[in-house]
């Protein structure tokens, strides 16, 4: 997370463009961009596993600060001041179940709200663990999971790209924009459990019937996949909605057309 909030803070100061960045990880180290507010301020991981009363620990005392956190949103507010037309990275810790079965960030993105502010979810998944079917499955789940305990505008990314080999990237094309059916035939000789084979065949039929997820390569080290990106959160939330404003320009139609020339370029090189 904190390496696409510094990707897109300098992106975003190339095109002149005010960004600001609000840590919410309190057990974050170190950041490469300057954070407007930061909930170490208000509570940190390490203070709260030495605590004795407590013995939490990484994962309970992660649990224990966001919970400290919704309980003190006040800080938060008196942090971000009044910041009108402003455009707020949240980087937020990476523990899906924050995102899943625990309240908290539902509760973040309802003040949000109630202080009016238009919130889209970032979902980040690294690329390089997604060059299996299942391990694709798998992340959709996750994603789907974020949204539907969110109730917000998600857009999904795999990151870090420029990481990949060229075979690894022409491997991962087809999970940009997957057919779900196409990719459980191709599974269908590791699958031995009919039971199995029929519940992955509904997830799937779930997954592509109602073209619920679709992810977006994100390569910090290409200026148009960055772009791209940036563009699909600010249509999502309408970003500078007095200007005259434009799609992204990858509709569905011609979103393919882009993915294949971004790996093409890739493989040129």
């Amino acid at each position: 997370q904190s390496t696409y909030c510094s990707t897109m803070v300098q992106h975003c100061e190339a095109l002149g463009r005010a960004v600001q960045v609000v840590n919410l990880d309190p057990a974050a180290e170190l950041f490469s961009y300057p954070v407007m507010a930061d909930i170490r301020e208000l509570i940190e991981v390490d203070d709260v596993m030495e605590d004795e009363s407590l013995r939490f620990g990484p994962n309970g005392g992660l649990v224990f600060c966001m919970e400290y956190f919704a309980n003190n949103f006040n800080w938060l507010e008196e942090s971000l001041g009044h910041v009108e037309d402003d455009y707020i990275l949240f980087d937020c810790p990476g523990q899906i179940e924050l995102y899943t079965h625990l309240p908290v960030m539902k509760q973040l993105v309802e003040q949000l709200q109630q202080w009016e502010f238009r919130v889209c979810g970032v979902f980040l998944v690294d690329s390089q663990f997604m060059v299996e079917s299942f391990k694709f499955i798998s992340g959709i789940l996750a994603a789907l999971s974020a949204m539907i305990s969110l109730e917000i505008p998600q857009i999904n990314i795999m990151t870090k790209m420029d990481l990949l080999s060229k075979k690894a990237k022409k491997e991962i094309e087809k999970y940009l924009d997957p057919d779900m059916y196409s990719m459980i035939e191709d599974s269908s000789n590791i699958l031995k459990s009919k039971r199995f084979k029929k519940l992955t065949k509904s997830i799937c039929g779930l997954i592509d019937d109602y073209g619920m997820v679709r992810f977006l390569p994100f390569d910090r080290s290409d200026e148009e996949s960055i772009n791209i990106v940036l563009q699909h959160i600010d249509f999502t939330i309408q970003y500078g909605e007095d200007l005259e404003f434009k799609e992204p320009k990858e509709c569905e139609e011609d979103k393919s057309a882009l993915v294949d020339e971004y790996f093409q370029d890739r493989v040129d090189e």
